[in-house]
């Protein structure tokens, strides 16, 4: 694809994502009545900026479209003595802290739901069940006694309940390795199979096949719509869960993240399989994010969350100088990581 066009997806995307997750904030803020310095969208030198009517909020536009953020009174360490008390976050109630905090990543939810919900609707929903489609003859899998028709129970123990789950722990347990396989046949006996996958070369790239495919057709209509869409859902969910965990433990590489850089080449490939594949993508993403800023990690929205439980247990709020410090450690930490994600990207590109 075009790379200006490749661009354009890009920015309209992280745009939508981005807009979505920070008028999240900014609503609940503006609910509760705290005062809203700025409403920003990218981060880096302004390119367009342009106050409310009451004076109060500046909306801004900057020149690096892969971030953004809503700026609050009472978040700053030294503290603005020209706002009011009551108009500043930390003189708000837990509770509703807690709304203004989370509602970023909620808001990232319900677009990824209503997405997947429109895709559906639109596109017709695909059956997600872990059923095989065809086992390939002549490919480890079938030689291994799996058959069309086969519902996959467990992957090295692992309950899968959709297709999305079978992918997921066979992209994190094939790599040349053998994967033990729980099924039920269409008799409805149980079979268990241990498959070593087999390397093949993909467009110059090295990967591991089993030979089984799942395409269970397509199911149209509102409830099959919104069945979909719950089942995608907690699918993504369960995954970015499982990859989070993955990498803790050791069992995902770092080098396997993806970066600007990364989803850059993702939304070209993407783009060419039309809105159809978009609305999955921004879908994907903006689950993504939303699962991201809940981790309880200083600088995320979940990390602001945590100091509120914090509060709630010892009975008064940490000092905010305190609580910005840590966040800063946390911001240059998370700078640390993206610059050795986007290393790695530029890498693959070669």
């Amino acid at each position: 694809m075009n790379h200006i066009l490749t661009l354009i997806y890009f920015i309209f995307i992280l745009g939508i994502i981005i807009l979505v997750h920070e008028f999240g904030h900014f609503i609940f803020a503006k609910m509760f009545g705290v005062y809203v310095y700025e409403f920003s969208l990218g981060i880096g030198p302004k390119i367009f900026s342009k106050k409310s009517k009451k004076g109060e909020t500046e909306y801004c536009i900057r020149a690096i479209p892969i971030g953004g953020f809503v700026q609050l009174a009472g978040e700053e360490v030294e503290d603005d003595k020209k706002i009011p008390k009551n108009r500043k976050i930390y003189s708000k109630p837990v509770w509703q802290r807690f709304l203004i905090m989370f509602f970023g990543a909620g808001n990232n939810f319900i677009l990824a739901f209503l997405l997947l919900f429109f895709f559906a609707l639109f596109f017709k929903a695909p059956v997600m069940d872990p059923v095989i489609t065809e086992a390939t003859v002549g490919y480890p899998a079938y030689e291994a006694g799996i058959r069309d028709g086969d519902t996959v129970v467990s992957i090295n123990n692992h309950k899968t309940i959709t297709i999305d789950d079978v992918q997921l722990y066979l992209t994190l347990s094939s790599q040349g390795k053998a994967v033990n396989f729980k099924l039920v046949d269409t008799n409805g006996i149980d079979k268990e199979v241990t498959v070593m996958p087999v390397k093949e070369k993909v467009d110059d790239t090295e990967t591991y096949r089993f030979g089984v495919t799942f395409d269970n057709g397509t199911n149209k209509g509102f409830v099959a719509s919104i069945k979909y869409a719950c089942t995608k859902f907690g699918a993504l969910y369960k995954q970015m869960f499982i990859v989070i965990k993955s990498l803790f433990t050791g069992d995902l590489s770092l080098k396997s993240l993806s970066g600007p850089i990364g989803i850059y080449s993702i939304v070209g490939q993407t783009a060419e399989g039309g809105i159809a594949s978009i609305m999955q993508l921004i879908a994907l993403l903006s689950l993504n994010v939303g699962f991201i800023n809940l981790i309880p990690f200083p600088a995320f929205d979940g990390g602001r969350i945590l100091f509120l439980v914090i509060e709630k247990i010892k009975g008064s709020p940490v000092s905010s100088k305190t609580e910005n410090i840590i966040h800063s450690i946390g911001f240059i930490l998370l700078i640390m990581l993206m610059l050795y994600v986007t290393f790695n990207d530029v890498l693959r590109l070669f």
